[in-house]
């Protein structure tokens, strides 16, 4: 492990279901010595439920609802983190607001077909395709950079993050 980094703001990963927001965020994590959490699974762990029983339970407007007050928990964290978001928190136009005030946002971009390819099981994620193509002009919204997966490792995308990160003055040698 290199010298150990800190980070300035929170930093929120966004992009399609298969984009590669966790395992990125997590190789991040590792190697900056900085800390990362998977907002589905902060979720889960908070409602001691599994998003598909939030879903069932409250719909998608309750789930969205849970989402965003989790957002702006993390967002607000004294210790920035490594975000990564479900796919499909850019739908609810407060988490826009809580993505601006307070972080940066990496955008992972891949095709439908590349993220479709990434996932084990696609029938389990409703309505795939056409929701990655509806959600493309949110993602690129709220995106303070956009960086490309596509044919990429994981160490590759994490090392690209970092070096945009660094530039941006949010990833910085730890001062101690």
């Amino acid at each position: 492990m290199a010298e150990r980094m800190e980070l300035t703001r929170p930093v929120f990963f966004v992009g399609f279901m298969g984009a590669g927001k966790t395992s990125v965020a997590r190789r991040l994590a590792r190697t900056c010595g900085v800390a990362s959490v998977d907002m589905d699974t902060y979720i889960e762990r908070r409602e001691g439920k599994k998003v598909k029983e939030i879903f069932a339970e409250g719909g998608e407007e309750g789930f969205r609802a849970i989402e965003t007050d989790v957002l702006r928990e993390l967002g607000a964290k004294p210790d920035p983190l490594l975000i990564s978001c479900g796919g499909g928190v850019v739908v609810t136009p407060a988490n826009h607001d809580v993505f601006r005030e307070a972080g940066f946002v990496v955008y992972l971009e891949v095709t439908a077909d590349e993220a479709a390819s990434r996932i084990s099981d696609t029938s389990t994620r409703p309505l795939f395709r056409a929701r990655c193509e509806e959600r493309l002009p949110l993602y690129e919204a709220v995106a303070d950079v956009r960086v490309s997966t596509a044919g990429k490792s994981v160490p590759a995308i994490a090392r690209e993050v970092q070096r945009i990160l660094e530039k941006e003055g949010i990833l910085c040698p730890q001062q101690r």
